[in-house]
């Protein structure tokens, strides 16, 4: 049961706190993320360039994934100083402040798989799916199968992202253009290690962080699911292996969705604590591993591009 401590400031559940003064495992781990980027674009790329390309996307990836912890508040209270941990851009693509704001959005539940009021909602109006021609029509529908999503998810993803802030900073909405301007320095940082420090060519650079964000669409591919219900719109994906410590533990979706403070080396624990409770929540929108997706959906789209169940505004 959850109960909230109004001094501290954060709530409990069952004497676990949402947020640590200062989260040690998150610290270590960027550390670590760090020292293999930097190893993998020097000397694991001068000894073998494949070996150095894994260990860039691997690291790059896991940087994604502590963006994301930094933006919900870890490892430290003051949002200034979690972003500035994870300052560099090490996948290149959107802005952290960006996707900060975009993400929090999103975190609005009622509104998850909305078409237009989820940022992060891979649904189209049925009604703009059906102005689409043909080709696009195809492309989409190639990108709702996994491999599909890995494959062209990330250039379809990153072209609707920056179309739309566009029409943003167009349009004048306040801190678009600045999150761009300063995703410029943190582009910058990175390609001035490369060019004074790296070891790798730019092309296996770019392939490298590619493929980052190309592992980063296994974790999306089918965290939320069309549904009348809200709270049974976001997945559970009882992974232990290496791609739910590459997430963070963001598998378990449903977890990190009613308790965002919590840090992700906490989740397991709370999530066996009280696995009837949010299975049941969310309504046994449940796989047992990522293998059971992989061996489902690699070739067959989970869901249709057009959302099933709008309602037309």
């Amino acid at each position: 049961m959850a109960v909230t401590d109004r001094k501290a400031g954060y709530r409990r559940i069952d004497g676990l706190r949402h947020a640590d003064r200062i989260e040690w495992p998150t610290l270590a781990l960027l550390g670590l993320t760090y020292c293999a980027w930097a190893l993998g674009t020097t000397w694991a790329a001068g000894l073998w360039l494949p070996a150095g390309m894994a260990l860039v996307t691997v690291s790059a990836a896991l940087h994604a994934s502590l963006c994301h912890e930094a933006l919900h508040g870890h490892p430290f209270r003051k949002a200034w100083l979690n972003e500035a941990l994870v300052f560099p851009a090490l996948s290149l693509a959107v802005p952290y402040r960006r996707f900060r704001d975009t993400h929090l959005a999103h975190h609005h539940d009622e509104i998850l798989t909305d078409p237009y009021d989820d940022p992060e909602s891979n649904y189209l109006d049925p009604r703009a799916w059906a102005r689409l021609p043909g080709w696009n029509r195809a492309v989409l529908r190639a990108n709702n199968t996994l491999l599909g999503r890995m494959i062209l998810g990330p250039a379809i993803g990153q072209a609707a992202f920056v179309a739309g802030d566009w029409r943003l900073i167009r349009a004048g909405v306040p801190g678009v253009l600045r999150a761009w301007a300063w995703h410029v320095p943190a582009v910058a940082l990175v390609m001035a290690w490369m060019l004074t420090v790296g070891q790798m060519p730019v092309w296996a650079f770019g392939l490298a962080s590619y493929a980052a964000l190309s592992l980063l669409k296994i974790r999306t591919f089918l965290e939320h699911r069309a549904h009348d219900r809200a709270r049974a719109r976001t997945v559970i994906i009882e992974d232990r292996g290496p791609l739910a410590v590459l997430f963070l533990n963001n598998n378990l979706h449903v977890v990190h969705h009613m308790h965002p403070r919590v840090a992700w080396y906490k989740l397991p624990a709370l999530y066996a604590r009280h696995r009837a409770h949010y299975r049941r929540r969310n309504e046994a929108y449940v796989y047992r591993s990522y293998a059971q997706i992989f061996r489902q959906f690699f070739l067959r789209a989970k869901d249709p591009v057009p959302h099933p169940i709008w309602r037309p505004r």
